[in-house]
């Protein structure tokens, strides 16, 4: 039973994003490792930019000098 966790920052993904990455992660599972769909879990956590850090800083940080 496979299960799958996916992280992305709280940046703009929409429900047909995540309709994608649950069905193309499935998909891929049966593929490549055979596993039927109806045992996969696959879910979707949208961190806030704040708690998310890259190279000793937050995402948040990074967005505004980068002018996001």
């Amino acid at each position: 039973m496979p299960y799958v966790h996916i992280r992305v920052t709280e940046e703009g993904v929409t429900a047909e994003h995540k309709r994608q990455l649950i069905e193309g992660t499935t998909r891929l599972l049966e593929q490549v490792l055979n596993k039927p769909p109806a045992s996969t879990f696959v879910v979707i956590e949208e961190v806030p930019t704040d708690n998310w850090g890259i190279a000793g800083e937050t995402v948040t940080a990074l967005r505004q000098r980068e002018g996001r």
